[in-house]
């Protein structure tokens, strides 16, 4: 009887920690899902959104069951795969369609807001009040809510970009010395916050009437001003009351903006629209944008290639030396040659950009020579490469020196019987049965350099710039990218992403092919 009962007891104490751990699962599930919905629901970020639930869903089918096994242990690796590797593809190649960038990130609603908010002027008589910034979202992101206090009388008001300005309801929030400090459900934003994002507060404006607006002044005050811009939602247009001139919505390169009567951009603010194929067409089309890319598709097989035959060929040279059972203090110097790979990248790459400097270099210094390693492109190359020898010998040398001590001695051996010499056995039996193990690695490492965008920027930050352009001598296609999005003149992540788009297919052809070579030394025995 004792051995009958003994297993069902095991079963009940050991279902019971597996009930309590689903029901922590599952409970911090529905917790997460009901903090983080309402936050994206007033974001508007409906992707997101759909995102969640349908992860919260998938998580309570799986888990609140003893059905679907496999699902339980397929669905986190495929949901981490979703969300960190295919939608970030998804998002880029759809941005890629569209005008994204500076002053065309929002809606339409959004452009028309921010440019009727940047006409409020501010009179000798405007009313002042005490402002208080609220979120309920992000303090770094809003969307953002004016507390406004008057000072005559006491009465709070509240409003956002769009909602008009209007009483609030007593019971909601907290005044203390004649300033709202707390709101119910919302986060209040202190004066350090609310200077983090002053210029895009500086772009809201209330509505009070037909008319005038609220605006802040500052990080802790705000005034009523009047409107110069009013908006005709029936006829789509703009009108400037001050001058009475009539802005239209027109066609401006490939997006919509408003326009004057002569046709030209009147607001430097526009909207997210899908423009089709015109970002590839720029890419392709226009002899500067094609050169460049060009020119940095060229250099970044050069600078990949190069990287990785030249870091290959040190590594393996020292690992063919250090291997040799002649050699006393092996392991010492292995230690020290390990080192510059111990030490991280960004350190490396600062402390070499001091070493070329033209002045006080220390490799100047060092040869007695005058060189501007940055300030010539020829050079500028030659600095890169030899930087990323210095940082990516390292990691060939391991490589190596694993490789040679899984090949038999008695190959070796047999070759010096059968009369070859050094050279021989190393070009003809070792280097080729070396690259059968390391081959995959050279790919991948030609992969890694194909996009090291810190080797270009920690370095040289792409320059120099001979003829001006948006591209730098040494800029790679990633760094390109990166200047495009984030240039001086102004982000353009739509044509970033078109171009993103296209090293993605030419980094995965590249690949391809590689691998296709490796399967031929495959066959070398």
């Amino acid at each position: 009887m004792t051995s009958t009962h003994a297993p069902a007891h095991r079963t009940r104490s050991t279902s019971v920690p597996a009930l309590v751990t689903r029901i922590a699962v599952l409970g911090i599930t529905l917790a997460v899902t009901v903090f983080i919905a309402p936050v994206l629901i007033s974001q508007a970020s409906w992707m997101w959104l759909a995102v969640l639930v349908l992860a919260a869903a998938g998580i309570f089918a799986l888990y609140s069951t003893k059905r679907f096994v496999p699902g339980k242990y397929l669905f986190p690796g495929t949901f981490f795969l979703a969300v960190f590797l295919i939608l970030p593809i998804a998002l880029t190649v759809g941005y890629s369609f569209t005008n994204y960038g500076d002053g065309t990130r929002g809606t339409k609603e959004q452009a028309i807001g921010a440019i009727v908010a940047s006409s409020v002027q501010q009179s000798a008589d405007s009313p002042r009040y005490a402002m208080t910034v609220a979120t309920s979202g992000s303090p770094a992101e809003g969307p953002f809510e004016l507390f406004l206090v008057d000072p005559a009388d006491g009465t709070v008001l509240r409003g956002d970009a769009e909602t008009a300005l209007e009483p609030a309801d007593p019971g909601t929030v907290t005044v203390a010395d004649g300033r709202v400090t707390e709101v119910d459900g919302l986060t209040v934003l202190d004066a350090g916050q609310v200077n983090a994002v002053y210029d895009e507060l500086m772009q809201l404006a209330v509505p009070v009437d037909d008319s005038s607006a609220v605006r802040p002044l500052g990080v802790n005050q705000a005034f009523v001003g009047t409107t110069v811009l009013q908006y005709d939602e029936a006829a789509d247009t703009i009108t400037d009351t001050s001058t009475g001139e009539v802005y239209t919505v027109g066609t401006v390169g490939d997006s919509q903006y408003f326009v004057d009567s002569e046709g030209s951009r009147a607001f430097s603010q526009g909207w997210l629209q899908n423009v089709g194929l015109s970002n590839y067409e720029r890419l392709f089309t226009n002899p500067v944008v094609a050169g460049q890319f060009v020119s940095a598709f060229v250099w970044t097989l050069v600078f990949a290639a190069g990287s990785v035959l030249l870091t290959f060929a040190l590594g393996f040279f020292l690992a063919l030396v250090l291997n040799d059972q002649r050699l006393k203090g092996r392991r010492f110097y292995r230690s020290v040659l390990i080192m510059p790979y111990a030490i991280p990248g960004f350190i490396s790459l600062l402390v070499w950009s001091n070493f070329y400097n033209r002045d006080f270099g220390l490799l100047n210094e060092t040869l007695g020579l005058h060189l501007d390693w940055f300030g010539d492109p020829t050079l500028a190359k030659v600095a890169v490469l030899l930087t990323n020898l210095w940082m990516g010998f390292p990691y060939m040398f391991i490589v190596s020196t694993g490789a040679l001590q899984a090949i038999p001695d008695e190959l070796m051996e047999a070759s010096r019987m059968d009369g070859a010499s050094r050279l021989e056995t190393t070009s003809k039996i070792v280097l080729p049965l070396l690259l059968v193990a390391v081959a995959p690695l050279l790919v991948s490492s030609f992969a890694f350099n194909f996009n090291n965008f810190n080797a270009i920027e920690l370095l040289t930050e792409g320059g120099p710039f001979p003829d001006g352009s948006g591209r730098g001598a040494t800029d790679i296609l990633i760094s390109m990218v990166y200047r495009i999005a984030f240039g001086g003149s102004g982000a353009d992540f739509g044509f970033a992403s078109a171009v993103s788009v296209c090293l993605f297919v030419l980094t995965g052809v590249l690949a391809a092919v590689q691998f296709r070579f490796t399967n031929v030394l495959e066959d070398v025995n």
